[in-house]
């Protein structure tokens, strides 16, 4: 058993305790992906961050069984009121060292347990001290154990560049948690952050990786689905990105920001920064050169807390869509909110999370980064929110039946992504096969095209799988099994009507 005090607590668990209590506190964040990095394993050293297995299995509350996710503590100086480690609450308090943590991931990927490390920390004293401690335990693992394997590091808004430079040296994805859309949202629940200080690093991040990018020959942009490239009106196009570069100079230039603009306002600042190779060690300590590492190969990413404030789905999705764009981030997550402290603010303790929301959001983000979508087609100001009973695709497609049915002999590759029921390798299959030969429905399912969706939105050599109207309460009702009388009553289940008057109409 080993005791320390740390952060005036005397702490008396053993290696096992902390990891039951540090494990636990680590389950609320989602944000926890190896994608992107496609460093192999080497002789005389641990671990691979390209095998087969590595973050492609999640457990349901957003654990990647791949990972050993823990925090390196949960003692916070913080007092976020969404966070079951803020300072006011009388929780079981531990800390790792950097020597533990270190024979914990060795040990477990001896063990075949894990492939890698996702490592995240409550801001022990403030945060440059815990982000020293953090880099201090990747250095241990890359120099003296020799770690090759992946490693996910979330970095402590605040914290000095270097440390935010050697953290990107060590780790293959870096990610700043933004929490909260808006400012107004931190201020309310997170009155020790501000959006400024978790923008700055994301844009720093994000010049410090285009700068390796280049400097290798690669674009300045992460990559992303091969299929964007054929999608004139993805965020992701070069159109779309000059757009949105020329938009925030616009703004920039006229002193107009959006209200709840922060994140504009940041992307307008960033772009106007140069990417050369030079900027690329600007903020890196002098020990790190000698790593001769990738900055976070695998990209930056970001968490976004779902019902805890009031913002609509519109507003997340705007957001989403800017912070890709603006920052390049690799993955945007969403963790609904469960509510564990007792607050005016936040929703009551056993209100159920908003994991259908959740679930929305994360359509809709697959919509912005392999369909072709933008944020403002999905929803707008009139409609802030998704509707629960079919999926963004789907609404979408509702709400657009003049575009419909699409004939899949003759369809662009975009426009066959926004059929329901069609997807990405689907669609590309269609392209491919109809050069050859004419199809059919049976030879529709055979390439993945799923019908019980699609039969309503498509035709094939001019003809309907079944005979259908074209008309979005049948496909509705047909889709969810509801019919829209009754969802209209549901709606409105709480409103009283009266019968008119003649004196309403100003008779009598």
């Amino acid at each position: 058993m080993s005791t320390e005090t740390t952060n005036n607590y005397i702490e008396e668990y053993t290696t096992q305790e902390k990891l039951q209590i540090l494990a636990d506190a680590a389950k609320y964040d989602v944000a926890c992906t190896s994608s992107g990095s496609d460093r192999r394993g080497k002789k005389g050293e641990l671990g691979n961050a390209a095998a087969c297995g590595i973050c492609h299995s999640f457990a349901s509350d957003g654990r990647c069984i791949s990972l050993l996710k823990i925090l390196m503590t949960n003692h916070c100086v913080y007092d976020c009121k969404y966070c079951i480690n803020r300072a006011s609450n009388d929780v079981k308090r531990a800390t790792f060292t950097p020597q533990e943590i270190c024979e914990l991931t060795v040990e477990f990927y001896k063990r075949n347990y894990i492939e890698g490390l996702f490592l995240s920390s409550g801001v022990l004293k403030n945060p440059t001290y815990t982000m020293e401690k953090m880099c201090e335990t990747l250095l241990l693992l890359r120099t003296k154990y020799h770690f090759n394997g992946y490693i996910h590091v979330k970095t402590i808004p605040g914290a000095s560049d270097e440390l935010l430079a050697a953290a990107g040296y060590l780790a293959d994805r870096i990610s700043v948690n933004m929490e909260l859309p808006t400012e107004e949202g931190l201020r309310t629940l997170a009155p020790n952050k501000t959006m400024q200080t978790i923008l700055d690093p994301m844009g720093k991040v994000r010049n410090t990786i285009a700068s390796h990018r280049m400097a290798i020959g690669k674009s300045a942009h992460m990559e992303r689905s091969k299929g964007n490239q054929f999608l004139k009106q993805s965020i992701f196009g070069t159109e779309s990105k000059k757009q949105f570069a020329d938009g925030l100079m616009k703004e920039k230039d006229a002193g107009k920001i959006a209200a709840d603009g922060a994140v504009v306002r940041e992307s307008a600042s960033a772009y106007g920064s140069a990417l050369t190779w030079d900027n690329a060690y600007q903020l890196a300590p002098l020990d790190m050169s000698k790593l001769k590492r990738r900055f976070a190969p695998a990209g930056q990413s970001t968490q976004m807390i779902i019902g805890a404030t009031g913002e609509s789905d519109y507003t997340l999705l705007q957001t989403t869509q800017q912070l890709y764009q603006g920052f390049d981030l690799k993955r945007v997550f969403y963790s609904a909110y469960i509510p564990l402290n007792e607050d005016k603010v936040l929703p009551q303790i056993g209100t159920p999370p908003p994991l259908l929301r959740e679930h929305r959001l994360y359509q809709a983000d697959w919509l912005l980064r392999f369909y072709g979508f933008q944020a403002g087609e999905l929803l707008s100001e009139e409609k802030p929110n998704f509707n629960e009973l079919v999926d963004p695709k789907c609404d979408w497609a509702l709400r657009h039946l003049d575009q419909f049915p699409v004939e899949v002999q003759t369809a662009s590759y975009a426009m066959l992504l926004r059929v329901p029921g069609i997807g990405p390798k689907s669609a590309g299959r269609i392209t491919y096969a109809r050069r050859y030969g004419r199809l059919d429905f049976p030879s529709l399912k055979k390439m993945g095209v799923v019908l019980k969706r699609a039969q309503y939105f498509i035709t094939c050599g001019g003809r309907q799988m079944y005979h259908t109207p074209i008309e979005e309460g049948y496909i509705t009702r047909q889709l969810t099994g509801i019919d829209q009388k009754d969802i209209w009553k549901t709606e409105h289940a709480n409103e009283s009507f009266t019968q008119m008057s003649l004196a309403d109409f100003g008779i009598g």
